[in-house]
Formats: structure tokens, sequence, C-alpha cells
């Protein structure tokens, strides 16, 4: 049977409902950001470098000039170079509902073109970014009358006391594995470590799993389910490794400053207390560059004009929210397009 396409009437009728309400929050949660002294931005999509995280994947098109010459630029994955850019130019608090383009992306939670929710505090600590986003989050619910966001079997009081959660501890809780035991004293994987901890535990590890391909295994398939139920969780401490743009943790070097929020399984936001460091932001881009050539025989490039900024950025916190994930949370939607006024093709 063929689906109905979005724009039959009787199909946009069902969805009309969510998406009106998709409106309601985003003008309540413009008018907090208003209410705080944010600024809000429009960042270009078209970029040099799309975001150098290995499993993030972009849309290619070509910038021609006048004289029909042509240069290989990407659709941006989040609008974060460009607002980081900003905060070096001197803004102190942006915000943006962001239009953002991820290729290889489709399900229920994942859509090729989505709105991704950032903003940006110069001077903001981190546990003040978890604060905002726990704010949002429930603002968005009060704005719906939403008591319980419900997913897939999975229930959560948003206004309910947060769990705050390290990854550490989740790892011991739910998959039997000491995972600051891996990791070196600048936060490296130690592949044979993990998997030993992991086989012990009773997990399976292919030959050529590297420790990330570990971490990442365990976090999805024993973890991610466990969090955001019956309250919110905020996942923090990522190992340095898995935090590429994360600044390190004064109290401990192994781990950065980078959370993320989950409601019934679902991970909604990702935030950090930001790197500034160009020297390491570098290396970790060329690390996970280099971890993107071995899995899918592609890197996208450097962000130069990025780097050379960081030198002039002050010290700031961000958040990147994935509103259609929210929007679709609170009016108990059962897909990401359900939400989305036109879903892509």
């Amino acid at each position: 049977m063929t689906t109905r396409p979005f724009w039959s009437a009787d199909r946009h009728s069902d969805r009309r409902p969510a998406l009106l309400a998709r409106g309601r929050i985003k003008r309540a949660l413009r008018a907090w950001f208003d209410e705080q002294g944010y600024v809000e931005v429009e960042c270009g999509a078209l970029c040099t470098s799309p975001g150098n995280e290995a499993h993030l994947h972009a849309f290619t098109t070509e910038l021609r000039t006048t004289a029909g010459e042509g240069r290989t630029v990407y659709l941006h994955t989040s609008p974060e170079f460009a607002a980081k850019k900003l905060l070096a130019a001197g803004e102190q608090r942006i915000f943006e509902f962001a239009r953002v383009f991820r290729n290889r992306e489709r399900s229920a939670l994942h859509a090729p073109e989505f709105t991704m929710l950032e903003w940006y505090q110069a001077g903001a600590s981190c546990a003040q970014a978890m604060a905002d986003t726990l704010t949002l989050v429930r603002l968005a619910a009060r704005t719906l009358g939403t008591k319980e966001f419900v997913f897939r079997g999975h229930v959560c009081d948003p206004f309910a006391a947060a769990q705050i959660m390290t990854v550490a501890e989740a790892f011991s809780r739910f998959a039997g594995i000491d995972l600051l035991a891996s990791l070196g004293p600048r936060g490296e994987g130690n592949r044979s470590l993990l998997a030993q901890a992991a086989i012990s535990a009773g997990h399976i590890v292919a030959d050529d799993d590297t420790w990330a391909d570990i971490f990442s295994k365990l976090l999805v398939g024993f973890i991610e389910p466990h969090l955001g139920e019956d309250c919110l969780t905020l996942l923090c401490e990522y190992p340095r490794c898995e935090a590429a743009l994360a600044r390190p943790s004064p109290n401990d070097p192994r781990v950065a400053e980078r959370f993320e929020l989950y409601a019934c399984g679902v991970e909604l936001a990702n935030g950090f207390g930001e790197l500034t460091d160009a020297t390491e932001q570098r290396q970790r881009f060329e690390m996970e560059m280099a971890e993107k050539s071995r899995i899918y025989g592609e890197r996208y490039p450097l962000d130069e004009d990025f780097l050379a900024a960081l030198a002039c950025m002050p010290p700031a916190s961000g958040v990147a929210l994935g509103f259609d994930r929210l929007c679709m949370l609170a009016t108990r939607a059962r897909s990401i397009d359900d939400v989305i006024w036109t879903p892509a093709p």
C-alpha cells in the first residue's frame, strides 16, 4: 500500500494539530530567549567544513564563481562553527532555530533536513547549560499542557527531578563495565582494556572493533534504552575522546564537559563547556577525520577560519537541541516526520 503524501488533504488534516503545536512551542521558547537577553541569529547553511565528527555525513554541493570556476562546499550539519565565530566577534548570548542537513539519516527519530535549536552563552558554565536545557524542555511540555512524554512504551515525567548520571556510572550500572579504567591520563581509549572488560561482562566484541566502536555499541545497545525513563536524564562527563568540541573537566582530565539530555530513551540535546584551545581542537579534528577515513573512506576539510576564531573566542557553553524530537515527544507523535511541515522526499 502506498503511503499517502504529506500534502494529501486527509493526511495533512491528521498532522495539522501537531504542526500547530510545534509553532506554539517555538513561540514560547523564542520568548524565553528574548527574556534572557539572547540575540536571535541566522547562520548561513553553506560552509567550508560541515563538521569534523567521524559519523556525521554531509550533503555536498558546488559553489561557482561568475566565471564558472567551482569549489566543493557543504550544507552544514550544525551552525556551531559559525555561531562560535560570532562569539569571537563579540556576541555574548545567541540562539538560532537552524535548518540543518545530515545525510545517511532516516528513521522515526532522524530526518535528513531538520531543525536544531542551538544557543551559546559567553562565560556560562556547563552546569548552567544543563539547567537551561531542562528549563526549555519543561517549558515546551508546559506550553502544550503535556504531563508525560511517551515514546515506544517508555514514559517520562518532564517535571520530575532530573536524574544526573556520569557516563562512567551508566556503564557500571547498565553494562557492568569500569569505563574509566580503559582511559589513559588524557582520556585516550585503550582498546584492549575495554574489550577485555566488555567480554568479561558478557558482551560480544568483534576482532576489528576499535575502542570507539565498543563504546558506541555498548552505549546504544545497553545504556541509552534506560535513560530518561520516568524522569529526564542528564548523562555527563563523556570520555575526552568522545567529546571533540568540549573542554576537559577540571576535576578529571580523562573526561570532558559534555552532556546529553534523554527522555524516553531518546537523545534530545547535546551540550558542551566549549573547547577554545585551537591546538587541541585541531588534533581532535584530525583524529576524527582519520577515523572517518578508516570507516567510510572519506574525510572533510578543516575550517581554518573557525580554528583561527577560537583564539578570540571567550569561555562559553553551548547546546544543540533537536527541536523536532522535542515537538514529537511533547505532542506524542509517532515519528519525527509527523511534526515537520514538509518532510524530505
